[in-house]
Parts: structure tokens; sequence; C-alpha cells
């Protein structure tokens, strides 16, 4: 696949180098599987299992020219080949026969120099001026069951989510459910997102600055038909309430959805899938502090940025991959049970012993990482909740006081779907 992209992007060297096109690309994947090192003692450990071999020993001047001269294009073709739902549909992925996406945004920091001072800009404000490294805004739709990566978009924190997310949602496949927050609910994204035949269902906001949804028609199950965007869409309003052994915390949600039968799809079910949403939280998790620990990128300039944030999605969906493909050998096993530590850390191990190099006759699904992932399963999630609060402030002046309650309880939850606003025949919004 490396190659093929390579020879697509014409990026293939022109004469016989000691880091050929090829091995350049290995080298930006394990600086992602070791974030905490230079390049330059990454490629220690890429050649470290290669004994009795001889291997070039370039110096950082040379890898940081060796990684100029193949740019982003590569990384680029190699993720769009391998961005998707996964490896399998085998595991609980779908709902109803829809594939369960989320859609989100986050932020990274990146170097502070000059050149990506150029495009990116730091955060402003608070008592210190803002943040201390200039930062980027990534967007990405993820296929919950799996949490791999659907497609992704990235650039400077002065463009907001929506922003990114609509050349995302112009090539959203056909047969998804798309789960979003409230910042999403936008009449215009919901027109891109039923445009590609699929389906919508995102959060609204309930008081001042909502969006205005006459009802046009009460359903059976609580829910109410109205028209947002132009498009006849169902609105649920609900009363959820999460009771722990310390407190009992009540919330009103408002849900609109392109999912127009209550028969089909009944309100308490949907409020209960809305709950998937929270998986793409999960997945930047896993790349901010599982894969990098929470550091600076490393690229100095906006083209290097560029290949370390898809080189950054490449390996977290090789990872993902290879997690998905042992779950799916062992029938009835949810992925979520696989621990992405233990996949990590395998494929660390993987490349400093250099371990299977050599592709054998047999196709070996499972792996080294998929046994160790199988052996190690966590056990079946159990509701759990803990108060969403800052862990780590953009400044330590911001940062919460030490009295902040960080345990996690067990909860239950109470769902009560209420009646919904007086009927109107106002216009449409």
């Amino acid at each position: 696949m490396v190659d093929a992209v390579l020879a697509q992007t014409c990026c293939l060297q022109r004469r016989v180098r000691d880091l050929p096109s090829r091995v350049v690309v290995y080298l930006l994947l394990a600086g992602c599987l070791f974030a905490e090192f230079g390049y330059r003692q990454v490629w220690q450990r890429l050649v470290a299992g290669l004994e009795g071999v001889p291997v070039a020993e370039p110096s950082e001047a040379a890898l940081t020219k060796a990684r100029r001269r193949l740019g982003p294009q590569p990384l680029r073709a190699l993720f769009d080949l391998l961005r998707g739902p996964a490896a399998s549909m085998a595991g609980p992925v779908r709902w109803r026969g829809l594939l369960v996406c989320a859609i989100d945004g986050t932020t990274l920091f990146v170097a502070d120099s000059a050149a990506n001072l150029a495009r990116y800009s730091k955060q402003r404000g608070g008592r210190t001026g803002g943040s201390s490294h200039p930062m980027l805004r990534l967007v990405t739709i993820m296929a919950c069951g799996t949490r791999s990566v659907m497609d992704a978009a990235f650039g400077p924190i002065t463009c907001g989510e929506t922003t990114y997310a609509k050349d995302m949602l112009a090539r959203l496949p056909a047969g998804v459910l798309l789960l979003a927050d409230r910042n999403f609910a936008a009449g215009q994204l919901l027109n891109l997102v039923t445009g590609r035949d699929a389906h919508l269902l995102v959060r609204a906001k309930t008081g001042r600055g909502g969006p205005r949804l006459p009802v046009l028609l009460r359903l059976p199950d609580g829910s109410y038909l109205s028209v947002f965007g132009g498009q006849r869409v169902r609105v649920i309003d609900a009363e959820i309430s999460i009771t722990t052994n310390a407190a009992t915390v009540t919330g009103i949600y408002r849900l609109i959805t392109t999912l127009l039968a209550p028969d089909a799809y009944p309100a308490t079910a949907i409020l209960r899938l809305y709950h998937e949403r929270w998986e793409i939280e999960t997945a930047y998790l896993e790349i901010k502090s599982g894969i990098l620990g929470g550091r600076v990128l490393r690229a100095r300039t906006p083209a290097g940025v560029d290949q370390e944030i898809h080189a950054l999605l490449i390996t977290y969906q090789i990872l993902r991959t290879a997690m998905t493909d042992a779950t799916n050998s062992e029938p009835g096993t949810d992925p979520d049970r696989a621990s992405f530590t233990i996949a990590l850390h395998a494929a660390r191990d993987q490349v400093i012993h250099a371990a299977g190099v050599i592709a054998g006759t047999v196709t070996d699904l499972i792996g080294r990482i998929g046994r160790l992932v199988l052996d190690q399963l966590l056990p079946e999630r159990r509701l759990r909740v803990n108060a969403r609060t800052v862990k780590r402030a953009i400044s330590k002046y911001n940062a919460r006081g030490p009295n902040i309650d960080r345990r996690t309880y067990q909860a239950t939850i109470s769902l009560n779907i209420l009646a919904g606003p007086v009927l109107t025949t106002s216009p449409e919004p």
C-alpha cells in the first residue's frame, strides 16, 4: 500500500538513497508509536531488531531533509486508503441497519515556530494571554462501534467545527446515522447529510439561541414532527436523570433526527443510542493521551504538520483495525473490550524486535497484537459517570482547584419523554 501511494503521488525517489521514500513513511508512522522521542531516536528503534543487516545511520539533519522531500501527499493518500469503519462489519457497529457514526472536533498543539505561526494561531484569552503554543482544530467522523476513523479534516482554530465538517459531510457514505452535539445543529449540515442518503441525530439547544421547531404532528411515543432547515424532522424532548450514591442530576435534552418513523425507531431507543456519541471523545483520548501523551506535535512547518497529522491518524487507524480483527475472531466480543493501550505497546514491541517484517504464506488476521489484546480483554463496560472537568488547563492559572470530586460513580439512568411545546402553526424556521 505504501508503494502504491508513493507511485500515485509521484513521490518515489529518483535515485538510490540511504533513506528511500518507503522507509521515510515507516519512519513517520514509527514516530507516532514513539511520540516521546526525536526522530533520530525513533530511527534507532526502527532498526533495533535488524541486527546483522547493514542499515544506514542518518543524522538528524538527513532525517529532516528526507521528511521534507517526501512531503504530505503520500500520507494523505495512505490515510484515504485506510479510512473507514475498520476492517470488518462483524462487530456491533450497526443499529437497525444503520452504521452509527459520530462527528466532533478537538484541538492539538503544534510547535511554536515562525512558520507554524503564519498558519496556526495561539488561542487568546485568560490572564496569561492565551495558549503557549499555536493550536489546530481537528474534526473527524468516527464509527462508534469500533472507534475507527471514517474521515478527517483539520486547520487553524480560527475556523469552527462546522466549517471543517462541510467537506466531510459531502463525502459521507450512504446508510450512516450520524450523531452530533449542539454545535452541529444547523439546517445546512442537515441538508448535506440527507443529500448523501444518510441520517442525522443531533442535540439542539432548548433555550435562547436554539432553533424554532413548530409542532406539526404529535406522535404516539411522545415525539413530534417539525420542520428544520426546510426538511421534515422528528423532535424528541426528554428529561434524563442520572442517579449515583452521591446525588441525582437531571437535565433536559432536545434531539432532532431525520428518523421519522416512531414504530421503526422508538424515541426511548433513540435517546439511549445518543449516548454512543461519547465514543468519539474516548477516541480523542486515545489519540491525544494514549499515542501523543499530551505532547506538542514535532513538525515546525505547516507542511510538516499536515504530514504528521495524517501519520497520526494512519497509526491510530492501523491499531484500531488490528483490534477489530482480533475481537471479530471471537463472535459476540464487543470491540469496546479491546484495550487500546495493550495494542499500542504491542505494536511498539513489534517494531523494536522487527517482528513479522517478512510475510508468511499463511495469512494471520489476528497476529501478535491481536492475540495480546484477546488475552487481556477489558471487562464488560458498566454504567459509570464522572464529572467533566478540566484536567489539563491551557494555563496553570486557569486550572481548577484541588477540591474537585474526581471519583467515578456507578449510576442508573432514567428517561422521561416530555410532551414537548404547545402546538403551533408558526412558519418554518
